[in-house]
């Protein structure tokens, strides 16, 4: 079936579809016996738990419930298949077993009803494990028809916008947020047994700060003033590394008003971490520890696919300063030239556009990288000792000023989290924002704000930190094999319909 085709019914079918189930629903309203009015289901066993460990449950009642995903009937007996939290169990409902009423209102209850049923547990002639109906009751009408059985919903769109239908019928959407569910808890286990603590800190700021990109802005009625949404919760969970909290972190949802694709949503899932006396080789190690560390615990593997390539995330990943990957991939030598005219010279013979740029030799190293490079990154690999024209939060390298102690890491072209020894210099800290101010003044409204409150944490004294950002939609993606942001998102950010 085409994604461009939607799987709803013509618009004259549905409707008769739709009337036939009100219909349905209005006679047992008519008769006392309203669905809705049903509060509670006393369950005893899930699906999974009965055909995975049927010799405990043969012979044995157990009371179940669940949506029916299909119906078929045999005369004086109907089967069907229910779905529950944890997987599907087939039912076996004979009329000379149920009351008159029961058997007769079941075979009127559609795809999509939820039930309840108690019964006894037993195999068909075919082996398969199901449960024999002694009773049932019908706990919620379902008044639209669910996708064609067959096919699931394959409308690309459809299922974004409809994510609750989406996972009625796609396992492997169920499969997704679980695995994302599984992945968020285990980077907080994994955080926690290394004596990080974990905060939270405000969504809405004064000012926008932390990152460089264009933040959405909203307005406060009782103070009367803008706000900004987070663009990051850098600023202040490093000012609780002011305050003597050694270990920090926090996950949460950042805000970016930016565009919208594969890779990236206005409104996304990010863990930032702090840790004293560490630097960004210990940021490192820890990354690679905790990515690793998720795959074998969650898959079982460190094999994974992703954007149609086989990826290895056995530990040991490639560690390139940029200088160094500019150098492998493009063959020119940066670190060999120290004027800005030369850099950009050299960028623009390899093809990298510097029109919109700085002609310095900073940003000719990171467009090169950026655009020529940073495509070739399959395997998992920390790209290091970026410019300190595009870090403005990072610590100078001791053995390079043009360079800041920075990484990357990038996994399928695509950048999985971004890490520093954090700039604790609060007069550097100063002149950096100045030059952010600076760049807005100009028109850049993704640039940075100068936060006058920052730079006195800073001048009380921070100790020397290494800080780290992960991207934890795009991990999810990576252990999902998902090539979309928006298939890792329970609701990603749609445009509305007309």
């Amino acid at each position: 079936m085409s994604e461009n085709k939607t799987n709803e019914a013509p618009v004259q079918e549905l409707s008769e579809i739709l009337q036939v189930r009100r219909d349905k629903l209005k006679a047992l309203q008519e008769e006392g016996r309203d669905p809705f009015w049903q509060t509670k289901f006393e369950r005893s066993a899930y699906s999974a738990e009965i055909k995975g460990d049927y010799e405990a449950f043969e012979e044995k009642t157990v009371e179940v419930a669940g949506r029916i995903m299909s119906k078929r009937g045999m005369g004086k007996a109907i089967f069907c298949h229910i779905k529950d939290d944890k997987g599907q169990i087939q039912l076996y409902i004979r009329k000379d077993d149920v009351t008159e009423q029961e058997f007769a209102d079941f075979r009127k209850y559609d795809i999509g009803d939820i039930i309840g049923v108690s019964g006894y547990v037993f195999k068909t002639k075919t082996e398969e494990i199901s449960v024999h109906v002694k009773s049932v009751v019908l706990l919620s009408k379902s008044l639209r028809p669910l996708p064609e059985k067959f096919h699931g919903m394959t409308n690309t769109e459809l299922k974004y916008r409809q994510r609750y239908v989406d996972l009625i019928v796609n396992e492997d959407s169920r499969r997704n947020f679980e695995i994302r569910s599984k992945l968020v808890r285990y980077l907080r286990t994994f955080l926690d047994g290394r004596g990080f603590m974990e905060v939270e800190t405000p969504v809405l700021n004064t000012i926008s700060g932390g990152a460089t990109a264009r933040p959405f802005i909203t307005h406060h009625n009782t103070l009367d003033m803008d706000m900004y949404l987070r663009i990051a919760t850098e600023l202040n969970l490093k000012r609780l590394i002011v305050g003597g909290i050694e270990r920090v972190y926090e996950i949460g949802r950042q805000f970016r008003n930016e565009g919208m694709d594969t890779k990236h949503n206005p409104e996304f899932t990010t863990v930032e971490l702090y840790q004293s006396y560490a630097d960004f080789n210990d940021m490192m190690d820890l990354f690679e520890d905790f990515l690793s560390g998720a795959a074998m615990e969650i898959l079982g593997t460190y094999q994974v696919k992703w954007q149609d390539e086989d990826v290895d995330l056995t530990p040991g990943w490639e560690r390139l300063t940029m200088a160094e990957a500019v150098k492998k991939y493009l063959g020119v030598d940066f670190m060999a030239i120290t004027d800005d005219a030369e850099a950009v010279a050299a960028a623009k013979s390899v093809g990298v556009d510097m029109d919109k740029v700085e002609p310095t030799w900073g940003h000719a190293l990171y467009e090169c990288f950026d655009q020529k490079v940073e495509e070739k990154l399959i395997q998992p690999t920390f790209i290091t000792m970026h410019p300190v024209d595009v870090s403005p939060l990072a610590k100078r390298s001791p053995k390079d000023g043009r360079l800041t102690e920075r990484f990357e890491l990038f996994i399928c072209h695509s950048e999985m989290g971004n890490a520093f020894s954090e700039l604790n210099d609060p007069i550097d800290q100063k002149q950096r924002f100045m030059k952010q101010v600076e760049l807005r003044a100009k028109g850049d409204d993704e640039a940075g704000m100068m936060d006058d409150d920052f730079i006195n944490a800073l001048e009380y004294g921070m100790p020397p930190t290494g800080g780290l950002g992960i991207g934890i939609d795009r991990c999810a993606m990576l252990l999902c094999g998902a090539n979309s942001i928006r298939d890792v998102i329970l609701f990603p950010t749609m445009k509305p319909l007309d």
